[in-house]
C-alpha cells in the first residue's frame, strides 16, 4: 500500500498542470542552456581587449561597455542561437514523450499540453498511419526552419554591411 501511495504522488507531481509546465521548461533550458553559453563564451573571447580599454579610458562604466562594445559584438551569434534554438525547440521530441501517462504513447501529456509538432507529426504518421498527413507536416515544419535560417542570414548579412 504505501508502494502505490507513492506512485500516485509521483504520477500527480509529474502529471499536474504547474509542476509539469515547470519541469518541462526547466528540462529544456537545462538541455540548451550549456550549448547556448559555450558559443557566447566563444564569441566574448574573440572581442579585442583593446576595445574595453579605450572605452575605460573615454570614461564608460560597465554597463556603457556591455551596451556598446559587448553586444554589437555578438549581436550575430545572438541571432544564430535564437535562430538554432527556434530550430530545436520545432524539433523537440523526447522531453514531452516523458510526460505521456501511458508507456508508449505520444501525446505529449495527458491532455496533450506539451505536443510540440515534431510529436504532433510522430503521432499522426506512425500511430494514425496517415503518412500524407504526416509528410505535410514535415514539409510545412522544413518551410519554417527554411525561413528562419534565411531570415538569419539577411540580418547577418544586414549587420556585417552596417559596420
Amino acid at each position: 500500500m504505501i508502494a502505490s501511495s507513492r506512485e500516485e504522488t509521483l504520477s500527480s507531481a509529474t502529471t499536474g498542470p504547474k509542476i509539469s509546465s515547470w519541469t518541462m521548461g526547466a528540462m529544456v533550458i537545462w538541455r540548451w542552456t550549456g550549448y547556448n553559453a559555450l558559443i557566447h563564451l566563444a564569441a566574448m573571447q574573440t572581442i579585442p581587449r583593446e576595445r574595453y580599454e579605450a572605452a575605460r579610458t573615454d570614461g564608460a562604466n560597465g554597463f556603457q561597455l556591455f551596451r556598446h562594445i559587448t553586444v554589437p559584438a555578438l549581436r550575430p551569434v545572438i541571432i544564430f542561437t535564437v535562430v538554432i534554438s527556434t530550430i530545436q525547440g520545432l524539433q523537440l521530441f523526447a522531453e514531452p514523450l516523458l510526460f505521456d501517462p501511458t508507456p508508449g504513447g505520444v501525446t505529449g501529456g495527458s491532455d496533450r499540453q506539451f505536443q510540440t509538432l515534431t510529436v504532433y507529426l510522430y503521432e499522426q504518421g506512425f500511430r494514425q498511419f496517415d503518412f500524407g498527413y504526416a509528410s505535410t507536416i514535415a514539409w510545412v515544419m522544413f518551410l519554417v526552419i527554411v525561413i528562419a535560417s534565411a531570415v538569419n542570414h539577411l540580418i547577418t548579412r544586414r549587420i556585417r554591411s552596417s559596420r
